[in-house]
């Protein structure tokens, strides 16, 4: 609005057109309450022990909860959220990095950044209030040429976040688990068709 009003002719310059994701990642999401999270995680990333995996919570205080959580099952985990120094942000990135831990949990925040090779999975444990955001948390993963893995789980409460992540990008996520509410409408088609490609078997395995 701002370059309409004061702008003559301007050029718009974009890295990558909003809702835009990588080709090289299958999404899935799993439809389940929100005591089911953690179990699920728990059991999705036991498949995959000896890969990094991007664990993303709303809250600060939800990622450092579930860093303790993942820790109590045997998981090398760390945190980086508001709450941390640049200094513990730093640590955490290097361990994640050398695979010293292999699984990161995030909030958006302090995620900005991240350019770490080798994330094969990235989870929305907590799927994001602003959809472009889902978009930027899966950019984690599929870098660099690579296949990539986006998992997110989704409770009753938090579909109508889905609904806006779909339609940002133009395609129905594959179901992994559970059923797809009857209430959450189809998203228009268009737009990333080669994003909505689902690879694999939409069981968050690849």
């Amino acid at each position: 609005e701002l370059a309409r009003d004061y702008l003559k002719n301007p050029v718009r310059v974009e890295v990558s057109p909003p809702g835009k994701v990588a080709d090289k990642v299958v999404h899935s999401v799993h439809y389940v309450t929100k005591e089911q999270k953690v179990p699920l995680l728990i059991d999705l990333l036991d498949a995959h022990r000896e890969e990094l995996a991007l664990v993303f919570a709303r809250t600060k205080h939800g990622a450092e909860r579930l860093k303790g959580q993942l820790e109590k099952v045997g998981f090398a985990a760390s945190a980086i959220h508001g709450n941390k120094s640049q200094g513990q942000r730093d640590r955490a990135l290097e361990e994640f990095r050398s695979a010293k831990t292999r699984v990161l949990v995030a909030t958006d925040v302090a995620a900005r950044g991240i350019d770490i090779a080798g994330v094969a999975h990235v989870y929305n444990f907590d799927l994001p209030n602003v959809p472009e955001n889902y978009v930027h948390r899966i950019g984690r993963t599929a870098r660099a040429g690579r296949d990539g893995i986006a998992i997110a789980f989704c409770a009753t409460d938090e579909t109508g976040l889905l609904r806006d992540i779909e339609r940002l990008m133009g395609f129905e996520i594959a179901t992994a688990s559970g059923e797809r509410p009857e209430g959450l409408s189809r998203p228009a088609r268009g737009g990333n068709k080669r994003g909505g490609q689902n690879r694999g078997n939409g069981n968050g395995q690849g």
